[in-house]
């Protein structure tokens, strides 16, 4: 029988808390019950052993937490290292992680982290505060060029660390920050004995690539890596050295093993789930969902709805800066994709209750704007989704000089026909049905589209590096309730502002006002002006159009039966961010 969960009833008190406690100056929460205690959770108590096998939709891009950016390598870093303040996926709110506790200034701007005493890197070795002032110092290198170096600019100047001693550190900011705690959580140490020659060295980007052997590595994660089989499956294996502890004292995680399958499709995902080969998924697709609901195995499968979540599809257009002659072809049609009367036609012929009906089944919802219903203390509520309308689409490219050919075919002011390709990942069988949805909602206003399904890392490696491309559908969120977490999106500076990243100066001078404000936001310790600044940003970003925005699916995840303290959350990583605490019931432990 199918489980049905909803997103807990106290989860706007719990967010409303979050925030509050995310600038509260001179504030110091309680330390942890004890030496590598978790917070008070629902947890039971495991039995320890046993290997879990979990599935990646695609490879991971590396081992190094620094340079984690795509999802698989974000899992990977959730998994094998630990931060200081961590952001509890269950409640939403900070607590203690290797920083045991904390204070706050009366100003907002002085965190002094106490660190927690006889913790070990996985390879033996002591964590103290000089792996944090490394770990800082590399995450702020603008050379190493880290996805996540944005969050620790503050007032424009970086956060500055300090040794106090061995177990105690201070972080200043330039001025206030909103988001407080939070900042820490993406944040992972790491070990300055294994990594500081090669960071001296330059060569930082090369280390810990996902082949790299066991010996070479070290975090202080509940797994450790072990064996990888290209194409295949990593499995981890237990840290032996791991800080947290059960509420008797045994030393977790329970598990001995977990194994990471790279499933080749969602439906082969499922077929293995079903079949016993795959223990626990997250991100299980509709269609999917509602089969394994129905299908004669269910019974041994603990399947949960969690409703809305963080994230949310979308489609956008190539708008870099192309250089000389580089691609002269997508540079071309650049000139459709600039025009905002050309983005809202998109906008408005696309059909977001198919989407919705056909490619999730109902288990989704329309979009708006960037910020999906589960987020409901962020949402700007009065951003709708857009009804479908072909004759609002046709009128707005008829304004902006674009006729419709006798042929049918849609022509630019030059008489040039209106054709572009659509890239997304072949992996996620949902975007490659929505390129299909869209490719025919486009055909009524006359334009061509071809979708191009690719390699995750290939389309990584168009869209940030090459700029091959004239369009993609992709998928993003999922982190965190903060705008915090997607500071590197909206910020034109940022490495995730997909249509045109890493910008020098904005382009745009909408782009500009929503720096300003996503800064403005950032360091507001009033909540109420803060959420007025990030409605703001949500309203520019729904004009504007830099991301067509489609649909926002519900998060479904499962797991067999016998899986102790399976409790998904709307939080990434969804079904394994208690990795620690899950074992096998003495009824089906694992091999």
């Amino acid at each position: 029988m199918t489980i049905l969960e909803s997103i807990p009833r106290a989860l706007a008190i719990l967010l409303v808390a979050a925030q509050l406690a995310c600038g509260a100056p001179g504030s110091e929460p309680a330390p942890a019950e004890g030496p590598g205690s978790d917070s008070p959770s629902a947890s039971l108590q495991g039995t320890p052993g046993g290997r879990l096998v979990a599935a990646l939709r695609a490879e991971p891009g590396t081992l190094n937490p620094v340079l984690a950016a795509d999802r698989p390598a974000q899992t990977l870093r959730y998994l094998t290292h630990s931060d200081l303040i961590h952001i509890n996926r269950e409640t939403q709110l900070t607590e203690p992680a290797l920083a045991e506790s904390w204070s706050v200034s009366e100003d907002g701007t002085l965190y002094t982290l106490r660190l927690r005493r006889g913790v070990f890197f996985s390879d033996g070795e002591p964590f103290d505060a000089d792996d944090v002032v490394f770990t800082f110092e590399v995450y702020l290198d603008p050379e190493v060029a880290s996805p996540n170096r944005s969050l620790l600019i503050v007032h424009g100047e970086p956060v500055r660390l300090e040794k106090i001693d061995a177990h105690t550190v201070t972080l200043r900011l330039a001025g206030p920050y909103a988001a407080g705690e939070r900042l820490f959580d993406s944040i992972a140490m790491l070990p300055e004995h294994l990594l500081a020659a090669p960071y001296a060295g330059g060569t930082l980007s090369d280390e810990w690539k996902i082949s790299t052997p066991s010996d070479r590595f070290a975090g202080l994660g509940p797994f450790q890596p072990s064996v990888y089989r290209s194409g295949e499956s990593l499995t981890l294996k237990r840290n032996p050295h791991y800080w947290r502890r059960d509420s008797q004292g045994r030393q977790l995680p329970y598990l001995d093993e977990l194994v990471l399958r790279f499933a080749p499709s969602e439906d082969a995902e499922a077929i293995r789930f079903q079949s016993g080969e795959i223990d626990i998924l997250s991100d299980i697709s509709a269609g999917n969902f509602v089969a394994l609901a129905a299908s004669a195995t269910s019974a041994e499968l603990s399947l949960r709805d969690l409703g809305p979540g963080l994230a949310y599809n979308f489609l956008f257009f190539n708008l870099n800066e192309l250089a000389g002659d580089d691609l002269p072809a997508v540079a071309a049609r650049q000139e459709w994709f600039r025009q905002l009367e050309f983005r809202r036609a998109v906008s408005e012929v696309v059909d977001r209750d198919a989407i919705t009906r056909l490619v999730y089944q109902g288990l989704a919802r329309p979009l708006g704007g960037p910020v999906p219903e589960g987020n409901r203390l962020w949402r700007n509520t009065a951003l709708e989704a857009p009804a479908r309308s072909v004759e609002s689409a046709r009128a707005r490219l008829r304004a902006a000089g674009f006729t419709l050919g006798a042929d049918g075919t849609l022509r630019d002011p030059r008489g040039a026909p209106v054709r572009f390709s659509i890239v997304t990942n072949s992996s996620n069988r949902q975007r490659v049905e929505i390129a299909a949805i869209v490719q025919e909602d486009l055909r009524a206003l006359g334009i061509e589209v071809q979708v191009v399904p690719i390699g995750f890392q290939s389309l990584v490696q168009r869209l940030l590096e090459t700029h091959d491309y004239d369009a993609c559908i992709l998928g993003l969120g999922g982190g965190d309730v903060d705008p915090n977490s997607e500071s590197t999106v909206w910020l034109s500076s940022g490495s995730r502002h997909l249509w045109a990243p890493a910008q020098e100066s904005p382009v745009t001078s909408w782009e500009a006002t929503v720096d300003e404000l996503m800064t403005r936001q950032l360091t507001e310790i009033d909540a109420a002006a803060r959420k007025r600044q990030y409605d703001q940003v949500q309203q520019i970003l729904a004009e504007q159009l830099p991301l067509v925005y489609l649909v926002s699916p519900n998060v479904l995840a499962g797991a067999h039966r016998d899986l102790g303290n399976f409790r998904p959350t709307i939080l990434e990583p969804s079904a394994l961010w208690n990795v620690h605490e899950l074992f096998w019931t003495p009824s089906r432990k694992k091999p």
